[in-house]
């Protein structure tokens, strides 16, 4: 039996309300707690107190505090931070203490220097897929009919003790090390080992979903993510040994030989892709064409419910080449496709356009027909059958994909949604 392919089709689907907080906090054990949010945060009870590792969005962190006072209250003498993305940090300043101490990678500024910089077009982007999480960041808190105050506050902390590689300390008799992974989601990643009882926080190195294909480009909007320090830091984990793997969401996975077997299995089948692309480009092959076809074979079979492999492929070639892909000479000038479009249609036609791209459609060609969709839409945004037929190519696309990757349907159903609203304010009921 392949018990990484077992695993990954066990895993919950991201698109659950991650955001749906439990009544308590989980126990993990017999001394770690878990509170269930957008990314998981958890509490690890010592005799000299507790260690919370990752906080939240701040509008969440009063939630975590409150479940972690009652299953494993303080005092707090650290927190620890596994990434510097907004869901994992956002509520350190409702868990420090006098005497607190924010432990966390040094490129932890960096990391939150990007999100200040690109903060309005970030949020803008991401209101895709996270709507509900980020109204609820800006809703008052308080009871209904109560008096509300504003939403606390997504905190920028800035961190008490920083290191590069390693950073190990005990508390209570239980020692903590911290190593240093940039290769996950961002550069000032790490993971926090128990080495005494083979635990391991991996916090978001291997994306949210384990074992999924990574993320090389979020297509929400990141830097990219590149292969070989992605590859390292696995490599770095599975040094550790660990016999239960708690990640940034879901529940953890236990065993070592499971662990194992699925960070076997995830170097491979990252180092495929890798080489079949590399391979490729010195092939002459363009990139679309690649694309379409590195595919994983079965036996490297992992999950792509984050990261696709099509997507890697495109981000790995853009890595090592850039954004001129050396077909066209309109690659180099602001000028695009699109915005000749509305000419084009024009000398067609409308109708012509709508009805050679319902013809794709009917031939099982939903992406030529989507393009023919933006072109109708681009001469005509308000024509209904533009519309229709951009709706149901986004329909298609989304049958066709399914639900299995959270990007790519997320997308997908949101396009859909909106265009049916186009078509209703059009007065079209189709």
């Amino acid at each position: 039996m392949d018990v990484v392919r077992k695993l990954v089709e066990s895993r919950p689907d991201f698109f659950a309300n991650r955001s749906a907080h439990l009544e308590r906090a989980i126990p993990i054990g017999d001394f770690i707690w878990q509170s269930t949010g957008l990314s998981n945060a958890y509490a690890v009870r010592t005799p000299a107190g507790r260690v919370i590792i990752n906080t939240g969005m701040g509008f969440e962190a009063p939630v975590h505090k409150r479940l972690f006072d009652t299953a494993c209250p303080g005092p707090t003498p650290f927190i620890l931070l596994t990434q510097g993305h907004v869901d994992h940090v956002g509520g350190v300043a409702l868990f420090r203490e006098p005497g607190t101490q924010l432990v966390a990678q040094r490129n932890l500024p960096l990391c939150q220097r990007d999100d200040q910089r690109i903060k309005q077009v970030r949020e803008s982007q991401a209101w895709i897929w996270f709507s509900e999480a980020l109204a609820a960041a800006r809703r008052p808190q308080g009871a209904p009919g109560a008096a509300t105050a504003a939403p606390p506050l997504q905190d920028v902390p800035v961190a008490d003790i920083s290191f590069d590689e390693t950073c190990s300390f005990e508390v209570g008799g239980l020692r903590f090390d911290l190593h240093a992974v940039p290769g996950g989601e961002t550069i000032d990643s790490c993971v926090v080992d128990l080495p005494q009882h083979g635990i391991v926080f991996s916090g978001n190195t291997f994306g949210p979903l384990f074992p999924h294909f990574p993320n090389f480009n979020t297509i929400r909007g990141d830097r990219y993510r590149f292969v070989e320090p992605y590859l390292e830091s696995l490599r770095r984990v599975r040094a550790l040994g660990p016999r239960l793997l708690i990640t940034g969401h879901f529940a953890p996975i236990e065993g070592a030989p499971l662990i194992r077997a699925c960070l076997d299995r995830l170097e491979q089948a990252v180092e495929y892709v890798h080489n079949r692309t590399l391979e490729g480009m010195n092939a002459g092959k363009d990139i679309f064409t690649l694309m379409r076809e590195v595919q994983l074979p079965p036996e490297l079979h992992v999950g792509q419910g984050y990261g696709k492999v099509s997507w890697a492929v495109r981000t790995i070639w853009e890595q090592y080449m850039g954004w001129f892909k050396a077909q066209a000479t309109s690659e180099l000038y602001p000028t695009q496709a699109r915005e000749v479009y509305p000419d084009l249609v024009e000398l067609a036609g409308l109708a012509a356009v709508v009805a050679r791209g319902r013809a794709k459609l009917v031939a099982g060609e939903p992406e030529a027909a989507m393009l023919l969709a933006e072109a109708a839409l681009a001469h005509s945004p308000r024509a209904p059958d533009a519309i229709a037929l951009a709706r149901d190519a986004n329909r298609a696309l989304l049958e066709r994909a399914g639900e299995a990757n959270f990007w790519e349907a997320g997308w997908l159903r949101t396009q859909v949604r909106n265009l049916d609203a186009a078509l209703e304010a059009a007065g079209d009921g189709r």
